[in-house]
């Protein structure tokens, strides 16, 4: 097992006062394997990278629980363990090109950076690895693109520098987070495919984070659903998609576009993720978006259960979960 994530909960401080913004997720990532991790914006997905990363500000941010890489816990691991395996064993592709890009260094500088502090090259080899980095992720014109400045590439070009560096030292774990977000349906199968390829000759495990499900349904072996700082179901892709338990799985799979339904208008799913403010720590989170259910429904503290092998729900309420049209239907067809 690559990377194993138990009973972690990160904290934000807000005012004086921490709110978890993560709260007791459990997950693990092996060789080989894409995880990816679903759910709308503000459910946690980032938080949960940033927090495998050790990235967070120690004054303003509260991490328990265990994160362990190839056994070796990173939760309060110092800043100098953690500086030997960013870059090097884990790399990350942010959400954000730009504002992950230094403005004031050329790309070839970028790229060299995790050369410089995790190997022995020499110059020469570093300027010539950076080359083939940006010939891998399929940058044309890699002499000129080494020379330029960040903000020089268009958005697809950036992400795929962002790529270049986070594989730079062959990582044996890439987390992902929203890597083809606001780029055009050509360049986002290009960088999927891209990974794939990485993947494939490194043997790495991925952490996809994203919000696409048909980039999930493409290449993901496994998918973690999350919702308000919890995951609410776990299962292979193939689970997910084709037997979906939890109310919000199950949502946002139906507020998908169908090429093969006429659908006269998506689905729309009640209300939005509460703020961390807001956020109740008791009982099921996704209750008050799905108001015709009743209390009884739910669990007062929900757990995860297993449905399947390798298939796990938070709370019973799936189990007598309808879509109000369904119901309508069925009072229709009993007449």
């Amino acid at each position: 097992m690559l990377l194993e994530i138990k009973n972690v909960s990160t904290a934000f401080k807000v005012e004086g006062q921490y709110y978890n913004a993560l709260d007791d997720v459990s997950l693990e990532v092996n060789e080989n394997e894409v995880l990816a991790i679903v759910g709308e914006s503000g459910c946690g997905k980032s938080t949960l990278a940033t927090s495998v990363m050790g990235l967070h500000n120690e004054k303003q941010t509260k991490t328990v629980g265990s994160i362990k890489f190839h056994g070796k816990e990173l939760v309060g691991a110092k800043n100098e363990q953690l500086q030997q395996i960013r870059g090097k064993k884990i790399g990350m592709i942010f959400q954000d090109p730009l504002s992950s890009l230094n403005p004031l260094l050329r790309i070839e500088d970028q790229v060299k950076e995790s050369l410089t502090l995790h190997t022995q090259m020499s110059e020469k080899e570093k300027s010539a690895r950076v080359l083939e980095l940006l010939r891998q992720v399929g940058l044309e014109k890699p002499e000129l693109v080494a020379r330029q400045y960040p903000h020089e590439l268009s958005g697809g070009m950036r992400q795929r520098v962002g790529i270049a560096i986070a594989v730079a030292c062959k990582p044996e774990l890439i987390i992902a987070d929203e890597p083809t977000t606001a780029l055009d349906v050509t360049i986002q199968a290009q960088i999927l495919d891209l990974l794939l390829a990485i993947q494939a000759e490194n043997h790495a495990g991925i952490i996809l984070i994203t919000h696409d499900l048909g980039v999930v349904a493409e290449v993901a072996d496994r998918v973690a659903v999350m919702y308000a700082g919890q995951v609410v179901e776990l299962g292979t892709t193939n689970q997910i998609f084709n037997d979906p338990k939890h109310p919000y799985t199950r949502s946002l799979l139906r507020s998908m576009p169908q090429a093969d339904e006429k659908q006269e208008e998506l689905y729309v799913i009640n209300g939005m993720v509460p703020s961390l403010k807001n956020l109740k720590h008791t009982g099921c989170r996704f209750a008050s978006r799905i108001p015709w259910m009743t209390a009884s429904e739910h669990e007062s503290e929900p757990q995860m259960h297993q449905v399947a092998v390798g298939h796990l729900v938070r709370c019973v309420c799936w189990r007598d979960f309808k879509f109000p049209d369904e119901e309508e239907k069925k009072e229709v067809d009993h007449g």
